[in-house]
């Protein structure tokens, strides 16, 4: 985003940049603008969604930008940026599919075909268009061979989409942790200069996010947002097989996520990775009852994270206690052979599965 931003502000004249500049963004493209417009001179105002992240906005005030919070989506954001527009004759500069920010995002393509001349495909977040197509041009004359590859979002496919009716519509599009990919409708130079270039699209939902999130805290120590990690959580989950053996790279662009929804992605990344166990199980409501399972659950070597009684529902019993309990565990094996002692210790035990969203409910003896 920096890279598009920085080269459509070089670009203006004297005049537009007297007037200043406004844009529709939900988080990243505004912190360039945000940034580069105050190194700049250039007054910069963003319309941000509801949705936007509290961090991207607290960076873009703190950066000096004028910033207006409107609208439940980057559509209902860009309408009331195209309002105030016309009344103070300020430059619209497009996040994904201004020429100019095309341009200044495609010299990505032309550092990785200088610097992997050997690359064999380069995989690319999409959101808006404007980054794909921007890579596309440039690794496609540098390496006409190369292979282009989006990744967008399932809970907003409106590249997919696009590529089906064969031009630009508005698709439907959810709140996901891939924020800043969540683009109703893509731009229309990005489609029409991406469309015969691009080799594949594929589509990755939010547990394959949370996941890669969390792979590249653990072994590379980055954090990367969710729509800068889609690649890899493509790569992850066996969407790209073809790829296997090829020399490949992926764009893990932009960083700025919550520590909130971090915290969320980090907790979601370790349940769709079998590290996670929530249960409810029945005990005992006299003393020692609680003992046995939390003795239970240190000697399999798993690690409580949270625990609950919930006396008031169990009707049936009013000797026994019901126990809602969240575990940590070593990985999937560790999680079955943790199941298979509740299960042979304790009458009714009820787990929930968030790394399958399915919930399984065993008996034991």
């Amino acid at each position: 985003k920096e890279r598009g931003a920085r080269n459509a502000l070089l670009k203006l004249d004297d005049s537009e940049r007297k007037n200043g500049v406004i844009a529709a963004s939900a988080g990243n493209h505004a912190l360039a603008l945000a940034y580069h417009g105050g190194s700049l001179g250039i007054e910069v105002t963003v319309v941000m969604p509801v949705v936007a992240p509290i961090m991207k906005i607290s960076q873009c005030q703190q950066m000096g930008a004028n910033v207006i919070v409107h609208g439940a989506t980057i559509a209902e954001a860009k309408d009331h940026a195209m309002t105030i527009l016309e009344k103070g004759g300020q430059v619209y500069i497009n996040g994904y599919d201004h020429p100019d920010i095309i341009a200044g995002q495609g010299t990505i393509g032309l550092e990785i075909c200088s610097q992997v001349e050997d690359a064999d495909a380069i995989i690319v977040p999409v959101g808006g268009g404007g980054l794909i197509a921007g890579v596309a041009v440039a690794a496609k004359n540098m390496n006409p061979d190369i292979k282009i590859i989006g990744v967008e979002a399932s809970r907003c496919k409106s590249f997919t989409e696009a590529l089906k009716a064969g031009k630009p519509v508005r698709t439907a599009s959810h709140v996901s942790l891939a924020d800043g990919l969540a683009v109703p409708t893509v731009g229309l130079n990005a489609f029409v200069t991406v469309q015969p270039l691009v080799d594949k699209v594929v589509t990755v939902g939010e547990k394959a996010i949370a996941l890669a999130i969390l792979r590249l805290i653990e072994i590379e120590k980055a954090v990367v947002e969710g729509s800068g990690v889609v690649g890899l959580a493509a790569l992850m989950d066996g969407l790209l097989p073809e790829l296997k053996g090829k020399k490949v790279v992926t764009i893990l662009c932009g960083g700025n996520i919550d520590t909130t929804v971090l915290g969320r992605c980090l907790e979601r990344g370790l349940a769709a990775d079998g590290r996670l166990l929530s249960f409810t199980v029945v005990v005992k409501d006299a003393p020692g009852g609680m003992n046995s399972l939390t003795q239970m659950l240190c000697d399999s070597g798993a690690s409580i994270k949270d625990i609950l009684h919930e006396r008031a529902w169990l009707l049936e019993d009013v000797f026994a206690v019901r126990v809602r309990c969240m575990v940590e565990t070593r990985n999937l094996e560790h999680t079955e052979q943790v199941k298979k002692t509740l299960t042979t210790n304790f009458k009714h035990v009820e787990f929930i599965g968030m790394s399958d969203h399915s919930t399984d409910t065993l008996q034991g003896p």
